[in-house]
């Protein structure tokens, strides 16, 4: 379906090879919400700012962290690429959060923006699924905790 298993299947980046914009962004997002934002402190512009259509704001960096804090129990699935350049990602992923008595499954896009190599500008929308996208699927939620 053009999914990548990122955590299970992740390539091991010969020397010299770039990764992704994508893998990047996917892992920084990944840690960051399990409370580690040492990539994303190195990827994100010091005046990125970000919509957060959950509170309904334009967030800066420090308000965008103490927001992904807040979501610690969320479990991002795969993610398929639709469109990367140097200036722009957009990205499309499963989620899971397990904050509630039953899990709420997600399916989110997001639009980033660049500016010198990092992100400036990222607006998140999401859907509310009523089934878990993983099934019948070729991969499970255990492969992303």
């Amino acid at each position: 379906v053009g999914f990548v298993v990122s955590e299970i299947k992740s390539r091991i980046p010969a020397q010299g090879e770039r990764v992704t914009k994508a893998e990047e962004f996917d892992k920084a997002r990944r840690l960051a919400y399990k409370g580690d934002f040492s990539l994303v402190e190195k990827l994100y512009h010091p005046d990125c700012t970000h919509f957060e259509h959950r509170v309904g704001m334009e967030l800066n960096f420090d308000m965008q962290s103490a927001v992904m804090s807040a979501y610690e129990n969320i479990t991002f699935g795969p993610y398929r690429v639709i469109y990367e350049n140097t200036d722009f990602l957009c990205i499309h992923r499963y989620v899971r959060n397990s904050l509630t008595r039953k899990p709420a499954y997600w399916a989110m896009i997001s639009g980033i923006n660049y500016k010198d190599g990092k992100v400036i500008r990222h607006e998140t929308t999401r859907e509310d699924l009523d089934y878990d996208p993983s099934e019948s699927q070729d991969w499970n939620w255990q492969d992303y905790e």
